[in-house]
């Protein structure tokens, strides 16, 4: 196999070799402590502008099937591992994992130290990196590395968000209106599991647009990015306010935040994986969680907008979760759809559909 390094922008060089596309790949290095969900996190648009570090060793052992996508291809800028399997073995399996790569021209790096790389962005920060087959010096490797674009200032949402609308379970009990800031696919399963009829917008839609569906409730997708790069979702999301009930998930939680007032920041390296502690406030119970973000909302800046905290990290204690106070919105930083991860959390979904009666 080709030879590859994986440069961080401090300087830090890891060597490996390519079993992906050959082609350079540049983005923002995150970290995702999950033991299984590849598939789900390689096709999940949130994490589109980053090169995911996948903690577990081995990656790859049950190989790709055409039941666990999240969209209709990866939006990874580049994938790390410690080892992946030759020779995958599953009932489901369809294709390798290096096969699928290659076919969707995704450039992934393995033998590197993913310990040692963890490490290093938990103690450091997330940091802009490239995936390289050249021969370069190290000053070259770090000023390309350097050049590598972050994930604020610029707009992933549109890169990732549905040019069209799209509708699904036509005639269902209820009408859910999905803001597409690039919606994982079971988000909208678990509306249709729920005899909701799903209706797929971009997340350009006016709130006026919206309303002429007749929504029973709106909810506001995960995506990537900086929320407040997308702020018109949110200046939209403030229209909709009291309209109709709404509920938003990661991206979504945040925009909300901000449509009311709140501010969001970016976190040291963020929270990504599915066995994040979550505890409710309101009951005491803690949840484990599926997470993928870099960014939150700020916890000081709630009440004073009307704004009840209902759920923390309970690993840092940042905010996972608020409701407001006058009208029936609310929202979560973490994935109740999992795919992957825990379902512990399958109970907000019907939380959302009891504010439609």
């Amino acid at each position: 196999m080709q030879k590859a390094k994986l440069v961080l922008e401090e300087g830090s060089i890891f060597e490996g070799t390519i079993f992906g596309s050959v082609q350079e790949s540049s983005g923002e290095i995150v970290f995702n402590t999950s033991m299984t969900g590849y598939q789900e996190i390689l096709t999940d648009p949130s994490y589109k502008g980053e090169i995911v570090c996948m903690t577990y060793p081995l990656i790859g052992n049950y190989g790709i099937n055409a039941v666990d996508f999240e969209s209709f291809k990866p939006h990874v800028n580049g994938f790390i591992v410690k080892e992946f399997a030759l020779e995958p073995e599953n009932w489901r399996l369809q294709k390798k994992l290096e096969t699928y790569l290659k076919e969707n021209q995704i450039t992934a790096i393995s033998g590197i130290d993913t310990r040692a790389l963890t490490k290093k962005l938990r103690r450091q920060g997330t940091m802009r990196g490239i995936i390289t087959t050249e021969d370069l010096s190290k000053p070259e490797l770090t000023k390309r590395a350097q050049a590598a674009p972050g994930l604020s200032g610029r707009d992933l949402v549109a890169t990732v968000s549905r040019k069209e609308v799209e509708k699904y379970g036509v005639g269902n009990k209820y009408r859910v209106v999905l803001i597409d800031c690039g919606a994982k696919n079971n988000i909208k399963e678990s509306l249709l599991a729920r005899d909701c009829e799903v209706i797929i917008v971009p997340a350009i839609t006016s709130a006026f647009q919206i309303m002429e569906y007749e929504p029973d409730g709106v909810m506001v997708s995960n995506g990537p990015g900086d929320p407040e790069d997308a702020d018109y979702v949110a200046n939209t999301i403030k229209k909709l306010l009291g309209k109709v009930a709404i509920f938003g998930i990661c991206l979504g939680h945040q925009l909300l935040g901000r449509a009311c007032g709140a501010a969001s920041y970016k976190l040291k390296f963020g929270h990504r994986g599915a066995n994040h502690p979550v505890k409710d406030l309101e009951t005491g119970r803690v949840y484990i969680s599926s997470q993928n973000h870099g960014f939150a909302v700020e916890a000081d800046s709630l009440a004073e907008l009307g704004l009840e905290l209902t759920h923390i990290n309970v690993n840092d204690g940042t905010v996972e979760g608020f409701k407001h106070c006058k009208y029936p919105a609310f929202s979560v930083q973490y994935h109740p759809e999992a795919s992957p991860g825990p379902e512990d959390s399958h109970y907000l979904f019907d939380r959302f559909i009891a504010m439609f009666r």
